[in-house]
């Protein structure tokens, strides 16, 4: 009986067809009901930029007061007509009875208008949009009837929060198709060219999508009982974290198994020697990844503790994607996988794990990375540790103070011309106020105090249904007065999502306090101050928080205490590097005026999380060698085996998180380039360079304290020249 029928006997039916069968029919029946999911995701998100404070925010605690005097979940639409020349009385007149055709479109409470510009070139109505109106929905319905019935030659738009929320909706909506068309078509194409293969590609990003659409089952549930608010940032970064994560840990597997076939014929054989190898440093990665992520509970953003548990469901469902589905897949394909560069059976003295990439092409290219961190450790280590900090110079000009929500949507928009149309005719933060929650018995002094800041274009207080009281015959005579607080709006003379209107609410959240002490300043830019505040806390809390949970992790894994520091100490300078490059990106070549707050947060999470990824995927595998051949000799060896997986890994992650820029929107624009170049970065330079010529300079000390570390393994008792036996060991193809 020959080797091949006695290596089939061994494994029972069950283990070669059974159980693959099963978990793959498993993960169809997931994607089954995970598919349709996609299009239910809009009921359960939203991107309302209030939905996300803290509840110790000031502006929330506004907003809460608000809500009893009327109903707080009402934004505001902007209504702009302008002409180039003054509107003629006969014009204003017919536009009065716009007012009522608005009315009737009852999306909200009373319709405030028409308002007349100073020049008489523009008018203006602000109507309200109620919470049990879409505001897409709504937005569009009043810019049919304000194009339908305005006169002739003017032009028209709908801004305010509640157009910007519209268009920013309208931004989103290529997250489902564009987004994941995008990246996994360009997942597909490296795949094609990695593996020279069309059905193993196909598997590989099978194994994606069913991950994914996994995924969104657990995230539709989270967000549907209220666990997390979901927002459209979230959902696009989920997809691409998934495809990215699902793939990365796809390449690892297959690479041990693509090895584990040219030693023996029976793939069930393979798949289990594959997957044992493979195991650790997918589930540490994993796990570093999702305690990473996780850390984002400690942010005060509702929106960062909504994404924290929303990524973390997306990499536990790609990791579980990973050694499962694709191993089931491989079980029963076998070599026809990889048709028609099949593995082939090697002779039994040319067996030897170690020497074996598992990625055809990529031996001559990774043994001279190897001879160059032999011969010139110190000059290697040195001089990337020295082009990273250059580049990290750049972190400086780095503008992550926020930005003016109509900088955000980075293609046409009309409620964003209808905020320069607004400026130029009225007080540019008409319709989006400053609201002060005052004393009843000190309404009088806060209002004057109110009025006295430069910032500050009109100001009064509001009676009975939200009705200004200015002297005029039919406005209120009194305030409306809730458990002894009143209401004072503040039109500002800056546009609402400014830089300028933020620095007026904070002058003007110091000079009502000193009136009274408990007053409360909320509204459209206090939001934004309060959640650009917020967010830059958040890095200073949160970046330590992680930094010490992947410490941890490494240490576990690599049973050492040298080797985790210095891996964390070399993509914390990755970071710097790669944010430097991004600021000296967003200033001279994108043009952005600035950045979102969030933006150095998010990148550090998925930059760090993702870079030690790299690191737990060549550390792993160089202390296996150094087990069986010493410390020297197994820093090259681990270098060179997984030199082409990992690269491959790093291309597909880039291309995956680059493809977030077809969506307009900068805060995902910028994310994109952040993550993407320092993905690239940390495998090309980090990885390859930087972390295998520092431990072949340190030598066995790195693994201190472990065994390893003063014993070194085999090579302790044989002494060689570093670099260059164990180079010729590796041989070329």
């Amino acid at each position: 009986m020959n080797r091949t029928k006695v290596a089939k006997e061994r494994v029972p039916f069950w283990l070669r067809w059974l159980v693959p069968v099963v978990l793959v029919l498993t993960w169809l029946g997931l994607a089954g009901v995970g598919g349709p999911t996609f299009g239910r995701l809009e009921e359960v998100s939203s991107n309302d930029q209030a939905s996300f404070l803290p509840a110790s925010a000031e502006a929330t605690e506004a907003q809460d007061w608000q809500a009893k005097f009327r109903d707080s979940d009402e934004v505001p639409g902007i209504i702009v007509i302008e002409k180039n020349e003054a509107f003629t009385p006969a014009q204003l007149g017919e536009l009065a009875t716009l007012k009522t055709s608005l009315e009737e479109l009852k999306l909200g409470s009373t319709v405030i208008g028409p308002i007349p510009s100073e020049d008489a070139k523009a008018v203006q109505f602000v109507v309200p949009v109620g919470s049990s109106v879409e505001v897409k929905d709504a937005v569009k319905e009043l810019r049919e009837t304000v194009t339908e019935a305005a006169p002739q030659g003017a032009q028209t738009f709908v801004t305010g929060p509640a157009g910007l929320a519209a268009d920013l909706t309208a931004a989103f909506g290529g997250i489902d198709g564009i987004l994941l068309l995008v990246a996994l078509s360009a997942v597909f194409v490296i795949l094609l060219v990695v593996y020279r293969s069309l059905l193993l590609p196909i598997m590989v990003l099978l194994t994606s999508v069913f991950a994914l659409c996994a995924a969104i089952l657990l995230v539709f549930g989270m967000a549907k009982a209220g666990w997390i608010q979901l927002n459209g940032q979230s959902q696009g970064i989920l997809s691409i974290l998934v495809i990215g994560a699902a793939t990365d840990y796809a390449l690892l597997f297959v690479a041990r198994f693509r090895e584990a076939l040219t030693h023996t014929t029976n793939r069930t054989a393979a798949v289990l020697t594959a997957w044992k190898a493979s195991f650790e440093p997918i589930l540490a990665s994993g796990a570093t990844v999702i305690i990473a992520l996780l850390c984002l509970l400690f942010s005060d953003l509702n929106s960062n503790k909504a994404l924290g548990p929303v990524a973390a469901a997306g990499i536990l469902c790609a990791l579980f994607a990973a050694l499962t589905l694709l191993p089931a897949l491989m079980a029963l394909l076998g070599r026809a996988a990889f048709w028609p560069f099949r593995p082939k059976l090697l002779p039994a003295d040319q067996r030897e794990p170690e020497l074996v990439t598992g990625l055809e092409g990529q031996k001559g290219l990774w043994r001279a990375t190897g001879s160059l961190v032999a011969r010139r450790p110190r000059t290697v280590w040195v001089a990337s540790v020295l082009l990273l900090l250059v580049a990290a110079g750049g972190l400086f000009q780095l503008k992550a103070n926020g930005v003016p929500q109509t900088d955000v949507i980075l293609t046409a928009s009309n409620a964003v011309d209808g905020q320069d149309a607004l400026a130029r005719h009225f007080d540019a933060g008409s319709g989006s106020p400053a609201v002060v929650i005052a004393d009843q018995a000190k309404a009088a002094e806060v209002l004057d105090r109110v009025k006295a800041d430069d910032g500050v274009g009109e100001a009064y207080l509001l009676g009975p249904g939200s009705v200004p009281i200015t002297g005029a015959p039919g406005a209120p005579s009194a305030p409306d007065v809730r458990e002894g607080r009143v209401i004072i709006n503040a039109t500002l003379n800056d546009a609402a999502d400014s830089l300028e209107a933020e620095e007026t609410v904070k002058a003007l959240r110091t000079g009502v306090k000193a009136v009274d002490p408990g007053a409360l300043v909320g509204g459209v830019t206090a939001t934004a101050l309060d959640t650009n505040t917020t967010a830059q806390h958040d890095l200073v809390v949160i970046i330590p928080v992680v930094l010490v949970v992947i410490l941890f992790i490494l240490m576990l894994l690599l049973r050492s205490i040298v080797a985790p520091v210095l891996l964390v100490l070399s993509v914390v300078l990755s970071y710097a590097a790669a944010l430097g490059v991004s600021a000296f990106v967003f200033n001279n070549i994108f043009g952005f005026p600035g950045a979102d707050a969030t933006v150095p947060l998010f990148g550090f999470v998925f930059l760090v999380a993702l870079g030690v990824d790299y690191n737990i995927f060549l550390m792993s595998r160089v202390r296996e060698e150094s087990l069986k051949h010493g410390t020297r000799p197994g820093i090259l060896r681990g270098l060179v085996v997984t030199g082409g997986v990992i690269t491959s890994a790093g291309v597909v992650l880039a291309a995956t998180f680059a493809a977030l820029g077809v969506i307009p929107i900068m805060f995902l624009v910028q994310l994109a380039f952040i993550v993407a170049f320092g993905v690239l970065l940390d495998t090309v330079l980090v990885r390859s360079l930087l972390v295998p010529a520092l431990a072949y300079d340190i030598g066995p000390k790195i693994w201190w304290p472990s065994k390893l570390g003063r014993t070194d393994g085999p090579s302790a008792v044989r002494p060689r020249e570093p670099g260059v036996e164990p180079l010729e060991e590796v041989p070329s193809r």
